[in-house]
């Protein structure tokens, strides 16, 4: 993709998760799997279907496995048109130092969300069986 848009996903439009399809219909491509750098903090949300919100923090951050997908700027923003509350795109900075767009959350969605960094990741959280 000549003016592809790199988005970084945590959790329900990871591979496999109930969300995906709003990438791939797109015409998304799956780029890479990697992680955030460390200043990251992960939220069990209370949505339907189930998802995570991603808070930059200051301090006591974590990296968080994220899945970077390239869409079209025409795709890009379809799809965050359509973001429901509390969900918004910001910039995300990677383990590699690179930023790219990225789910994040609004502040007031985690005041009562269960705090789930310890897990890494949003699939570890769901396998944690």
């Amino acid at each position: 993709m000549s003016t592809a848009v790199r988005l970084a996903v945590a959790g329900a439009h990871l591979s496999g998760q109930p969300l995906n399809w709003q990438l791939t219909d797109r015409g998304a491509q799956l780029a890479e799997t990697t992680t955030t750098s460390a200043e990251y903090r992960l939220y069990a949300l209370a949505t339907e279907p189930p998802k995570p919100g991603v808070v930059r923090t200051a301090e006591e951050g974590s990296a968080l496995e994220v899945e970077v997908w390239e869409l079209s700027e025409q795709a890009f923003g379809s799809f965050v048109a359509a973001l429901p509350q509390p969900m918004v795109i910001g910039t995300v900075k990677l383990a590699s130092g690179e930023q790219v767009k990225g789910f994040l959350v609004e502040p007031i969605a985690v005041d009562d969300a269960e705090d789930i960094t310890r897990f890494g990741g949003w699939r570890a959280y769901v396998q944690r069986g």
